[in-house]
């Protein structure tokens, strides 16, 4: 008896990244002035602090958008890659979702715009017509993105969608307290993946999703607040980051994320090819992936499965996995690849306190 398809699968059929040509170099900093969470001038010499910074980051450059441009534009170059790299209709679009935090600053100030949408923003200059083409912004820290892919998922498996448009943009550049050694680590960029209702009798693509908030507990430990430094005014706000907070939290309940989205999916952490966690800082990124496999009883962990990419990229948060999985999909990462039928794992923490994690099987 012929059987017929009958699974609808959510798969990325399409991506794209936007990588500023401005090159910021650990050496920028070399003269600011920082100043810590009392107010008083950090007295140690840049040269030290900046290879402290290296040291525990990993992070060596990062790029910042240029003058001219804002996040929704930044969205925009980015889609535009991913909709040719599909090679769908534009018009064809049920949904673009955008994920950002602070929506478009301008050059020179860190006053956030979000009225009109940054999807909407990036509607227009696609110059997509379709009014069922639906816009509209995502704001979950920098696990905006891919909550976006999860929502995108819901609404693929549901029958209400074919195709969706997924954006991460920020421009982290134009926030960052610049009195605050944490500034060394924010950075700007954009990415973009269309991802695709498939059916098949094969499940492919999005296998499973788990999404945590932790707000009872940790909601301020990223947040924004008034500079270090005092020569600001009083309503001139700043993101501002417990680093260390962070690390403990993200270390504790990050692979919690993950081992229950691997277990939803049915898979065992030996299947996983690829564990693409958000770029944030790769002291934290190699904590997590230990503590995660210490949780699954295996003492080998492989070569190369966890890739990054902050050494020259920086953190530019929600831009950090569509860039990833852009540079590997194209092969533009050297040592890094994907195969049809390899099992990703994405894994991001933002602020909110945000977690959450996705398994994917590579059907590109």
């Amino acid at each position: 008896m012929k059987s017929f398809p009958h699974i609808i699968n959510s798969v990325i059929t399409g991506n794209g990244c936007y990588i500023s040509p401005e090159i910021i170099g650990n050496d920028h900093f070399i003269f600011t002035d920082f100043y810590n969470t009392f107010g008083e001038k950090v007295i140690a010499e840049n040269k030290e602090t900046i290879k402290k910074f290296a040291d525990i980051t990993g992070i060596l450059e990062r790029r910042y958008a240029p003058d001219a441009l804002v996040a929704s534009d930044l969205a925009f170059l980015a889609s535009q890659n991913a909709i040719v790299d599909s090679k769908i209709n534009k018009e064809e679009l049920d949904y673009i979702i955008v994920a950002h935090n602070f929506g478009d600053v301008v050059k020179g100030t860190n006053r956030s715009a979000s009225l009109p949408s940054l999807a909407s923003k990036v509607k227009c200059s696609l110059q997509i017509k379709n009014p069922a083409t639906i816009a509209y912004d995502i704001i979950f820290g920098c696990a905006g993105w891919l909550q976006g892919m999860i929502q995108a998922d819901y609404y693929i498996r549901s029958g209400d969608a074919k195709k969706i448009l997924v954006i991460g943009a920020e421009t982290m550049s134009r926030i960052y307290d610049p009195h605050d050694k944490d500034s060394m680590i924010y950075a700007d960029g954009a990415g973009a993946v269309v991802i695709e209702a498939k059916i098949d009798e094969e499940k492919f693509g999005v296998l499973s999703h788990c999404s945590r908030t932790y707000a009872d507990e940790d909601l301020s430990i990223l947040r924004m607040g008034k500079s270090n430094n005092n020569i600001y005014n009083e309503d001139d706000l700043f993101l501002k980051m417990q680093g260390r907070a962070v690390y403990e939290l993200a270390l504790k309940k990050v692979p919690e994320v993950i081992k229950e989205s691997i277990i939803k999916a049915g898979i065992a952490l030996h299947d996983v090819k690829k564990i693409l966690i958000h770029q944030a800082n790769k002291k934290m990124m190699n904590a997590i992936l230990k503590r995660l496999y210490a949780d699954h009883n295996i003492k080998e962990i492989p070569n190369n499965i966890m890739p990054l990419t902050m050494s020259w990229l920086g953190n530019s948060s929600v831009a950090t996995l569509p860039t990833l999985y852009d540079l590997i999909s194209k092969n533009k990462m050297p040592e890094q690849n994907f195969k049809k039928g390899d099992i990703l794992v994405f894994a991001s923490v933002g602020a909110g306190l945000n977690i959450n994690s996705v398994v994917y099987k590579y059907h590109k």
